[in-house]
């Protein structure tokens, strides 16, 4: 038995009922790509119930071109975020079964964002200082501050909405592995002020056409209490983790580990890690949506990656044997229609495959956690303390 879960990275589906409080209302990423589009062609998601879910939100906009299945293959449902923010770290490490409240420290979206005693301690322990010092997209500050550290060799520092200080640098002027190691000293120096990540960004190339290359890295604050796939390894049962997964986790109950910097290679690796023999769960982020599409507020783009992982799922699911179950969801929103730059306070869909078994209307989940508490129960484990499962 291999139990499969793929968190679409930012696939909202309609704002959530707290959106207002985060300035997200009206925000809904699925429906609005379909709009933006002239409707998606997701026949795969379609017939596994995908258009299902928006009646069952409140205020629920129909995703165009993907209407409800009359006999969905997957049974279909929504969840509420309970955890403070929308970043991908706190969407994650509540699927695994953690609420986040308080929720992580954000910097200012002004300059200076970052506190004084912070920089002077990351330029003194990394022998190079930082520009930019500021929240901004990343490759806007990449094009705006890339020439100047070229010339310099300093940090090209920013943040977000979210929590998190992110380090960019020319892989010509400083190394990936210098990069990181100044992305590990950032992680030291964050974590009293509890920052949910830190985030390595090389790129390359000349002026004017700088481009980031995949090899991100992410440092993920260490989580409070045991992730759900700590307690599957303690009980014997192996994780498998593709993407980001393990530095979301902070490398935290993780059998087996494959870095991948994109969906496809993401997929791969699902597909490496399903010819695998005996049961284990794997545990998968598909990142293009947020990464190139959501952040850079291309809907074009987005709805065309919607599609190529709409094809992957046609040739995937028949790979699943009895017994097996798929789970499909997202961790927060990137309303690519909507203003700024930053993840949607959004529902998330949910869809669950199991070759052989009916479809089941599950309904608005209230917390990410019922993921966590569902792979308890199916893997035997006992409860956690948060969530219902949806998995007998």
């Amino acid at each position: 038995m291999k139990v499969v879960l793929i968190v679409l990275d930012s696939v909202g589906i309609g704002a959530a009922p707290d959106a207002a409080d985060y300035g997200d209302a009206g925000s809904a990423t699925l429906p609005h790509i379909s709009q933006s589009a002239g409707g998606l062609e997701l026949p795969t998601l379609q017939k596994m119930g995908l258009g299902n879910i928006p009646p069952l939100l409140p205020n629920g906009l129909p995703i165009e071109g993907c209407p409800a299945a009359a006999n969905p293959l997957a049974s279909f449902g929504a969840m509420q975020e309970v955890s403070i923010g929308k970043d991908t770290i706190t969407g994650h490490w509540e699927i695994c079964g953690l609420e986040i409240n308080p929720g992580f420290h954000n910097f200012p979206m002004n300059p200076p964002s970052f506190p004084q005693a912070l920089l002077d301690a990351l330029e003194k322990e990394t022998g190079r200082p930082i520009i930019g010092n500021t929240a901004a997209s990343g490759t806007a500050i990449i094009e705006e501050l890339g020439e100047e550290h070229m010339k310099t060799g300093a940090w090209i520092a920013y943040t977000s909405a979210d929590s998190v200080l992110q380090l960019a640098a020319h892989t010509d002027i400083i190394p990936p592995e210098e990069l990181y190691r100044g992305c590990e000293i950032a992680r030291r120096l964050c974590n009293p002020l509890k920052v949910g990540r830190v985030i390595a960004r090389p790129f390359k190339g000349p002026p004017g056409a700088f481009e980031r290359t995949p090899d991100r890295r992410d440092y993920a604050f260490t989580p409070h209490a045991p992730l759900i796939t700590e307690r599957l390894v303690e009980a014997g049962i192996p994780v498998y983790a593709a993407g980001k997964i393990e530095d979301i986790l902070a490398h935290r109950g993780i059998t087996e580990s494959i870095h991948s910097g994109n969906t496809e290679a993401s997929q791969k690796v699902v597909e490496h890690f399903m010819q695998k023999t005996g049961d284990g769960f794997i545990f998968a982020n598909f990142i293009d949506f947020d990464m190139l599409y959501g952040h850079r507020r291309d809907p074009e783009g987005y709805a065309a990656a919607l599609q190529q992982t709409d094809q992957w799922l046609a040739a995937f699911l028949p790979t699943l044997a009895p017994g097996d179950v798929l789970i499909l969801t997202a961790d927060h929103g990137n309303d690519p229609t909507f203003k700024g730059t930053d993840h949607t306070r959004e529902f998330v869909p949910l869809l669950v495959y199991e070759p052989g078994r009916a479809a089941e209307n599950l309904g608005i989940r209230n917390g990410f956690y019922d993921i966590a508490q569902s792979l308890a129960g199916r893997f035997g484990l006992n409860p956690i303390s948060k969530g219902v499962g949806f998995l007998e």
